[in-house]
């Protein structure tokens, strides 16, 4: 039995009816690679299943504290049953880009069951009209809480699911699990009591922790050596989100994106794909007459997970605000400006100490927070709040060789996060075998025409890549339709195309 922290909990506290905590991983695999050249559902089943064995927090679930007077426990009840984590299902016709990222949205949309362990994952087969990718191709979506993982301990269980080679033997030992002697309610009531009188202890030694950092931090701010970034204007993401999601992605070269990098000295490939999402939401909001004249910010989670933390699971995370520099029309001079951002962001951070907002989670009170969260949604509070970041910006970075599950290479990986009151825009940012891949997530009512952003995304790269001067590579010509909008009432990604377009029909690698 495992206490969760409170960072891991916050996301179970923050959790509301119209905004599920979990982050998901869509991969597209050719299964023509695999030994007999098919992969069936009962081989990933067992396969999974296996993988299983060596992830303890994908076979464990939930057990409240009584009252709500502590954070939740992990515990191993024995009840386990992989096949009702592990579905299978078909796209429906015309089986195309458009209908995954429909389909993608509306799993991506349900809440997880807290009765059991937190995540699912989907097989899905028909994508033999995904341009771009071979007849017989099937994905894999997989949901899993952020109670449960992070962005890192997820590429982690990735990497375990998965393999290096096509023909990696498979072991035939029987599945088992330890179980667990589930906690009555009286131990789980001594443990909260315990952990009661031992929190102004922490708190202490905490606080003493952090005070130098504090210290440091305020000299910086009033010297001017540190900037803090507020007064944020608010935008059509920034207000309550509905049940409804939409989801899309654009790809393009890694090696495009580093030679941007490598124009400036000191940039980085987050600067890149920061400073191409601030060129992208200036055009989507431009088109919508709402650009603000002040830039956009956006959370950027920091990994601060040490060797000692791999393979435990969770979330060891702090985070940074950086403007995003919409206000900004030239891309090059954008690109610098997300730099110097992202540069005093990270001073401020280091001077505080990248830890100590996880530090601090520990005493987040489990039922106000819980409270809080359901009162605000309920009521629409966060529309009359001043926000504190416009959207999320998330980099996971995916190694540069191939991975294969049950033989299947995979081809491609994207990502989706959560979207919740007062922040709904995520973007995942990820990289695999040469592709430099932005994965959206958005509420319906907030971005009706996700593939009009996605063209944007594109337009804004374009852009940024002539102006510093990288090299364009002619790209073999794709035919498609894009949606520029969406028509109220359609599901999460479902944007109609109403105006012709020469963009592919799934993510395009820009060249």
């Amino acid at each position: 039995m495992q206490q969760l922290t409170g960072m891991d909990a916050s996301f179970l506290y923050l959790e509301t009816p119209t905004a599920p905590m979990h982050i998901s991983s869509l991969a597209i695999y050719d299964q023509s690679t695999a030994p007999g050249g098919k992969v069936r559902f009962k081989q990933i089943i067992e396969h999974t299943s296996n993988r299983i064995k060596r992830l303890p927090i994908l076979s464990k679930t939930l057990v409240a504290v009584p009252l709500g007077l502590d954070h939740p426990y992990w515990i191993s009840d024995g009840t386990f049953d992989p096949e009702f984590h592990i579905r299978h299902i078909a796209l429906p016709k015309p089986g195309d880009w458009r209908q995954l990222c429909i389909l993608i949205s509306r799993l991506h949309a349900r809440p997880l069951d807290r009765s059991r362990p937190l995540w699912e994952m989907y097989v899905i087969e028909g994508l033999d009209e995904v341009e771009g990718y071979p007849k017989g191709a099937f994905a894999i979506f997989t949901k899993m809480h952020h109670a449960a993982v992070d962005g890192a301990s997820g590429m982690e269980i990735a990497a375990t699911i998965n393999e290096l080679t096509p023909d990696a033997s498979q072991s035939t030992e029987p599945y088992t699990v330890r179980v667990d002697s589930k906690p009555g309610t009286l131990e789980l009531l001594a443990r909260a009591q315990i952990n009661t009188i031992k929190q102004p202890f922490r708190f202490i030694s905490v606080a003493r922790n952090t005070i130098p950092g504090v210290a440091k931090m305020m000299a910086g701010l009033r010297s001017g050596d540190l900037k803090r970034v507020t007064d944020l204007p608010r935008t059509r993401f920034n207000g309550k989100v509905s049940a409804y999601r939409v989801f899309d992605a654009v790809t393009f070269s890694l090696a495009d994106v580093k030679a941007i990098k490598n124009s400036l000295e000191g940039v980085t490939v987050n600067d890149v794909a920061i400073a191409i999402v601030g060129g992208a939401l200036r055009k989507y909001l431009q088109s919508k007459g709402e650009l603000p004249d002040k830039s956009l910010a956006a959370m950027v989670p920091i990994n601060v997970r040490s060797d000692s933390d791999k393979g435990t699971g969770g979330n060891v995370v702090s985070q940074m605000t950086v403007e995003i520099c919409s206000h900004v029309d030239d891309p090059l001079e954008r690109l610098k400006a997300v730099n110097a951002g992202t540069r005093s962001a990270k001073e401020l951070t280091n001077a505080v100490g990248a830890k100590t907002m996880t530090d601090y989670t520990q005493f987040i009170p489990s039922t106000l927070t819980a409270q809080a969260a359901r009162l605000s949604s309920r009521w629409g509070l966060i529309n009359q709040m001043k926000p504190i970041y416009n959207c999320t910006i998330t980099n996971v970075p995916g190694p540069p060789i191939p991975l294969y599950n049950t033989g299947a290479k995979m081809l491609s990986n994207f990502g989706a996060g959560p979207v919740m009151d007062g922040v709904g825009l995520f973007q995942v940012i990820s990289s695999y075998c040469g592709d430099f891949t932005i994965s959206i997530t958005s509420c319906r009512e907030m971005m009706p025409d996700p593939a009009f952003y996605v063209t944007c995304l594109q337009d804004s790269f374009d852009e940024l890549k002539k102006a510093c001067g990288v090299p364009a590579v002619k790209a073999p010509r794709v035919r498609k339709k894009v949606g520029r909008g969406a028509a109220k009432g359609k599901s999460a990604g479902e944007a109609a195309a109403k105006k012709p377009s020469s963009r592919a029909s799934r993510p395009k690698k820009a060249r």
